[in-house]
């Protein structure tokens, strides 16, 4: 489980990460990565947030939740590598379902390092 500071709830959490951060995608999953203006952003504590989107593409309940569990345990490890003011949506592809988890955690690593190139993790300027 990840712990409550860094889950990313609420709709239009999700829908800022998507539409507005960078993206980066695998087989088996799309990594969306949004950072905030320290300065801008209401007192957050605890360091960035993850959010997961895996939809029935996937699978059933069953490997939904298996996937879920996945990318949640993998996400883990990568707490430490991601700025404290940075929210990343991962969302499953229907690849994840099958693929084994050294995959899913390669294909994890391969999209952090490619936003980081992308500047995803840079802070924002102030929006007009």
């Amino acid at each position: 489980m990840l712990p409550a500071p860094h889950k990313l709830s609420g709709s239009a959490n999700f829908s800022r990460v998507v539409k507005k951060g960078k993206r980066a995608g695998r087989k088996t999953i799309v990594m969306h990565a949004y950072t905030h203006q320290p300065e801008l952003t209401p007192v957050r504590t605890g360091g960035p947030r993850f959010g997961l989107i895996v939809s029935k593409a996937v699978g059933n309940a069953v490997v939904r939740h298996r996937v879920s569990r996945r990318l949640r345990h993998c996400l883990m490890t990568f707490m430490a590598d991601v700025p404290p003011h940075s929210d990343i949506v991962v969302r499953a592809l229907a690849a994840s379902a099958t693929a084994e988890s050294a995959d899913i955690e390669a294909d994890l690593r391969s999209a952090l390092a490619s936003l980081r190139k992308k500047g995803a993790f840079d802070v924002r300027t102030p929006e007009a």
